[in-house]
């Protein structure tokens, strides 16, 4: 069974089209992924070969030394990047095509996130990495209630479904990773108004894409310009915080550490916490 549409597919490309000329104004969140990805790939002791960089936007993440196929759900991302256009959920890769996938920014507008990650498996090769970021659950809270404040009456979907970070590793397993890890950062941003938090969502392809998504009336907008403005801090600024979710896992292999078998223990936990005399 499919699951349900809940991101409008062709809206999704267009954000990304157009935001590909000036995403450079509006990369802070995704350098912060980056970043993070990075550091986690740097502490990996091994020569990755054939890199897959899924949702590439404007191919930013430092890939030296490796044969790298770079990928986008936006056309204009992709051929800017001599990638390939393709969404997460209906990747054309074939099977064990690649050593190393990572992904920055894109997996949390995915309508099948866990079909994603299988896809992504079975492209990996055996023992193959995966790292991924994206926002989660904590991410874009101080909107989110600005605007239910600011529609009471009626109050509609505008913020994405988001993943936990509970959650995270799960799926991760459920895709068939060995070594699976889900991890979190917090980034803070300070707005002066709530409109500039919102052409900064435009300039990253992060505005609503949800299927049944209605327009903002006017009142509701100036209302939510008020209640944003109301939670501003001593310096006159809102505070909002992305929540960054890191996924680390390996596609199974032989070579692979295995868990020790349960009972196998030669010394009880009690005995190893005992102080020595």
């Amino acid at each position: 069974m499919q699951p349900p549409e809940i991101f409008h597919r062709v809206a999704r490309r267009l954000r990304r089209d157009r935001a590909a000329d000036r995403f450079a104004e509006a990369d802070f969140l995704r350098a912060f992924m980056v970043e993070g990805l990075t550091e986690r790939l740097d502490a990996v002791t091994r020569q990755f070969e054939d890199v897959l960089d899924l949702g590439c936007f404007d191919a930013g993440m430092p890939l030296p030394g490796a044969r790298v196929v770079r990928a986008d759900p936006g056309f204009a991302f992709a051929r800017a990047a001599g990638g390939v256009q393709c969404d997460e959920d209906r990747l054309p890769f074939a099977e064990g095509s690649f050593d190393l996938i990572v992904s920055a920014g894109t997996l949390d507008q995915v309508n099948d996130l866990p079909g994603a990650l299988a896809l992504i498996r079975r492209a990996l090769r055996p023992d193959g990495l995966f790292l991924a970021a994206f926002t989660g659950g904590g991410t874009l809270a101080t909107l989110r209630a600005t605007l239910m404040a600011a529609e009471q009456e009626r109050p509609a979907a505008r913020v994405h479904p988001q993943v936990k970070l509970q959650s995270a590793g799960d799926l991760l397993m459920r895709a068939g990773f060995a070594l699976p890890v889900a991890d979190s950062e917090t980034l803070t941003v300070r707005y002066g108004t709530l409109g500039r938090l919102l052409e900064d969502l435009r300039g990253m392809a992060a505005t609503s894409l949800l299927t049944d998504r209605a327009p903002l009336s006017r009142s509701a907008i100036a209302q939510a310009a008020e209640g944003f403005a109301a939670r501003a801090d001593a310096g006159g600024r809102t505070p909002e915080q992305f929540e960054v979710i890191y996924l680390t896992g390996w596609a199974p292999s032989p070579d692979q550490p295995k868990p020790a078998r349960r009972g196998s223990a030669t010394v009880s936990l009690a005995d190893a916490l005992r102080p020595k005399p």
